[in-house]
Parts: structure tokens; sequence; C-alpha cells
């Protein structure tokens, strides 16, 4: 069972950064992603990057601002977030896939983090 922790969220003004990590207990097998929730809305897909850190894909509402990457022990995914918005407030989670290739749906990541809070002030 790999467990995921999620670290680096908090509270931001509009336009700055903030930059996620997720530890996991073990080397992933496959993509690692990262989805975010805010309130009163359903769990949506922001960022994935695959095993080799070669291939990444990202939501429409992150191109250009956030960039994913990971380290080459495989255990370890970062969200670098930029010109930071009020509405990509949400909790972000982590999560890792034992599919092949990235994967952008809810259902098709097997592992989660906790979530960590991202709050964005106007």
């Amino acid at each position: 069972q790999v467990q995921l922790v999620e670290s680096g969220g908090g509270l931001v003004q509009a336009g700055g950064s903030l930059r996620l990590s997720c530890t996991a207990s073990e080397r992933t097998l496959s993509s690692m992603g990262w989805f975010r929730q805010a309130p009163g809305k359903e769990r949506e897909f922001v960022a994935a990057v695959s095993w080799s850190g070669f291939a990444t894909r990202y939501a429409d509402s992150a191109k250009g601002r956030f960039t994913i990457s990971r380290d080459s022990a495989k255990t370890t995914v970062y969200l670098q977030m930029n010109s930071l918005k009020p509405e990509d407030m949400a909790v972000y989670y982590c999560a890792a896939t034992t599919l092949i290739g990235l994967r952008v749906g809810v259902r098709e990541y097997d592992y989660w983090g906790q979530g960590t809070q991202v709050t964005v002030s106007s």
C-alpha cells in the first residue's frame, strides 16, 4: 500500500507562487498526478507526470502557470504554481496510479494523499 504525503500548501496573495511536494512511502511504478477540489465542487485534474518524468499533461487552467515534476528516485512529485488566482483556491491532492501512461481521471488513480490546502487571497 503506497502512502502519499503532501506538503507546501498555505496562504498566498493573488499573483504569488507556491510549491507543493508529495512524497511516497515507496518507489511508484507509474504516473503521478495532482488534483484539486474546491468547496462544493468535484475533484478535478490539474497535472500529471509520467514515470520517467519526461512526459507531462496539464489541465487547461494550469497550462503556462503550473509545472509538475518528479525526482529521479521516483518517490517525490512537485507542483510549482505561479501566477496564482483566487479560483485556484482548493485542497490539492497528490495521487499515484498503477495504470500505464498519463492518466487524468480521478478513478484512474489508486492511491491518494490526505490533501493540502491552498488559499489565494485577492
